[in-house]
C-alpha cells in the first residue's frame, strides 16, 4: 500500500471535500478548507485518540445527483471543528458549507449542533447532507431535521428524491431498520409513530 505524506493526505482530504459540492461553489469551499484543522491530532474516535492525519475521513462515499452534477460525500469524518474565531470570519455561504461538512462528523452532538445552524437555510445544495441524516438513528437529530423539512423547502427535498430515486429507497430501508433495532421496543411499536417515518412520509406525499 502506498504511504502518503502528511501534505499529500491533507490534499486528498481537500479534494474529497471539494467533490461534495457543486462546481459553482469551488471558490467558497476553498475558503472553508483553509480554516479546517486537518493537522489537529486530538480528535477522539471510538474511545481512542488519533495521533496523525491518516484516517480522518472514512473513504466510503455517498454518490448522488444534484442538478445533473455528480457529488461524492464521505460517510464519516473525524477531525476537530475549526477555531471559533476563524469560523466567525467566514461569509454566510461559507459557514453553510462548513456546517454541511460537519453533518458528516462521527460525533452525534456535533451533527445535531450543525444541523441547528442550517434550519433557516434553503439552498438546494445542502439537501444531500441533510437528507442523509434521515437514514441515521439519532432521534434528537431527526427532531431538528423535522423543523428543516417544512413548507419553505420541501420542494428541494422533492426534487432531490426525483433525482435520486434509488438513494431514496435505500434511505427509507435504512430508516426502517434503525426503527426496528433501536426504537420499536418500547418507544414506537408502530412504525407510523416513529418520527423518521413521519418525515419521509411527508416528503413522499408531497411528491405524489
Amino acid at each position: 500500500m502506498i504511504q502518503l505524506t502528511k501534505n499529500e493526505r491533507v490534499a486528498e482530504y481537500e479534494d474529497w471535500l471539494q467533490n461534495c459540492f457543486p462546481q459553482s461553489l469551488k471558490g467558497e469551499v476553498r475558503a472553508v478548507l483553509d480554516v479546517m484543522p486537518f493537522g489537529v491530532n486530538d480528535v477522539k474516535s471510538t474511545g481512542r485518540q488519533i495521533h496523525n492525519v491518516d484516517n480522518l475521513i472514512r473513504p466510503t462515499f455517498l454518490t448522488v445527483q444534484l442538478d445533473n452534477e455528480v457529488l461524492n460525500i464521505p460517510y464519516r469524518l473525524y477531525f476537530n471543528e475549526p477555531d471559533k474565531e476563524d469560523e466567525a470570519k467566514l461569509t454566510d455561504t461559507q459557514k453553510t458549507i462548513l456546517n454541511c461538512i460537519y453533518l458528516r462528523h462521527q460525533d452525534g452532538h456535533v451533527r445535531e449542533s450543525r444541523m441547528r445552524k442550517l434550519l433557516d437555510k434553503n439552498d438546494y445544495w445542502i439537501i444531500p447532507f441533510t437528507f442523509q441524516l434521515l437514514g441515521e438513528y439519532v432521534l434528537e437529530i431527526l427532531e431538528v431535521l423535522d423543523k428543516h423539512i417544512n413548507n419553505e423547502n420541501i420542494y428541494n427535498y422533492q426534487t432531490f428524491v426525483k433525482e435520486n430515486p434509488k438513494y431514496w429507497q435505500q434511505t427509507e430501508s435504512r430508516m426502517i431498520s434503525y426503527w426496528n433495532e433501536y426504537y420499536r421496543r418500547p418507544n414506537f411499536p408502530i412504525l407510523k409513530d416513529y418520527l423518521g417515518y413521519q418525515i419521509m412520509n411527508r416528503i413522499k406525499k408531497a411528491n405524489a
